[in-house]
């Protein structure tokens, strides 16, 4: 049997962070770091493109949790503690310097996710924390005041554990079995698969500002859109996939958006078209893309108002520029069903937040037993909200795990 101090089961963003931390604020403590497979760090290697999205540039807590669907009156108060400049301030004090993008995310200057891992794995090493590869949890026990965890390899004996597995269904069950509620997981950030004539042939094609609502709901979200080879992508999709998890799993990834290309009213946009009408009269109104809308796109739209691609603006009648309208304020889409967001699988679901004491991120069921990440039942839309969430959880929980 290995003793330790404190040992952490997840070898990923939130547990290294946490491991690194418990260490340097008590390095009396004998930390460890238990990870299932033979890699740490994979998730954080692969997020962002390659370039890892460390977090965003939103410095307000009440502005910084409206990005996440489940956890938003729970990560209030740990937004207080440590947030996006104390984020920043960690890694620049390690040698990481971070920067913004237009779209507030943030990344290490040099664009490569291995930055990140390298400082995880030398603080790390600096602070004397064993890492255990290829050790899947089997079992976890609360005996008297010792956790007793098997994994495949070894027995361990701990005092303290932090779970920072994210969505692991296996622990999920562990957890369950030491008596905390589990809220079933279901995807959070997906795009949506939709066949349609209009979206046809056109990949690589982004309005950068629509509305989007699912019909028969009270889910909207605006931003960009991104055309794909399957659907719809880019924030306004995974913006609705996000808070709309819960209602989307329950129609089965099968119900219709209305969409708003222009951001205007239908009314509104019919009054341009027919002055358009009159100030465009000898031009085609297939080779006249307006409203900023992309070429392709506007052309698609144009055909699906059964206009010739001929047809001059001066001969367009009140009926076709009323359906064209429509199509540019309220287009329908049918959506039958999702496709994972790049890489970067991210659920709703996980333990339950009523269960956890937000003020040390220590379950209130069971003493010493702490939580980081995306095991809980807390989940952002994209951006790096979801990184933040893993370095304000196990900041917070290793002041309190290293002072006890």
């Amino acid at each position: 049997m290995i003793e330790k101090d404190v040992l952490v089961i997840g070898g990923g963003a939130a547990g290294f962070f946490a491991a690194i931390n418990i260490a340097e604020q008590n390095p009396q403590l004998k930390v460890a770091i238990l990870e299932r497979g033979k890699d740490v760090l994979t998730k954080v290697k692969v997020s962002g493109g390659g370039r890892c999205n460390v977090t965003h540039a939103e410095f307000i807590p009440q502005e910084l949790v409206l990005n996440y669907p489940r956890g938003e009156k729970e990560l209030l108060g740990p937004f207080h503690q440590f947030m996006t400049g104390d984020t920043i301030e960690w890694f620049e004090k390690r040698g990481v310097a971070l920067k913004i993008e237009d779209d507030g995310r943030m990344f290490p200057m040099t664009d490569s996710s291995q930055t990140i891992i390298d400082c995880f794995l030398s603080e790390a090493k600096k602070h004397k924390v064993d890492v255990f590869l290829n050790h899947s949890v089997k079992s976890l026990q609360k005996e008297s005041e010792d956790f007793i965890i098997e994994t495949t390899q070894d027995i361990f004996k701990s005092k303290k554990v932090l779970v920072a597995t994210g969505s692991n269904p296996k622990i999920w069950k562990l957890l369950e079995d030491l008596g905390h509620t589990i809220s079933n997981p279901v995807p959070s950030l997906f795009t949506f698969n939709i066949k349609d004539e209009r979206i046809r042939d056109i990949p690589g094609v982004v309005v950068n500002n629509v509305l989007v609502k699912v019909v028969d709901s009270h889910l909207e979200s605006s931003g960009p859109l991104l055309i794909t080879h399957w659907g719809m992508s880019a924030p306004a999709i995974l913006k609705l996939s996000a808070f709309g998890a819960l209602e989307l799993a329950k129609r089965d990834y099968k119900f219709q958006v209305d969409i708003n290309f222009v951001n205007s009213s239908f009314d509104d946009c019919l009054n341009i078209l027919k002055q358009l009408k009159h100030d465009l009269a000898k031009k085609t109104v297939y080779k006249s893309p307006q409203f900023d809308l992309p070429k392709r796109l506007w052309q698609k739209l144009v055909l699906a108002c059964e206009m010739d691609n001929e047809i001059r603006w001066a001969d367009v009648n009140k009926d076709q520029l009323e359906t064209l309208a429509n199509q540019l304020t309220q287009a329908v889409f049918k959506v039958d069903g999702k496709s994972t967001f790049k890489e970067e699988f991210v659920t709703a679901g996980g333990v339950e937040l009523k269960e956890i004491n937000f003020k040390t991120f220590e379950s209130k069921r069971i003493p010493n037993l702490y939580f980081a990440g995306e095991v809980l039942n807390v989940d952002a839309v994209t951006g790096g909200f979801n990184f933040q969430n893993a370095w304000t959880s196990a900041f917070i929980a290793a002041q309190n795990m290293s002072s006890k």
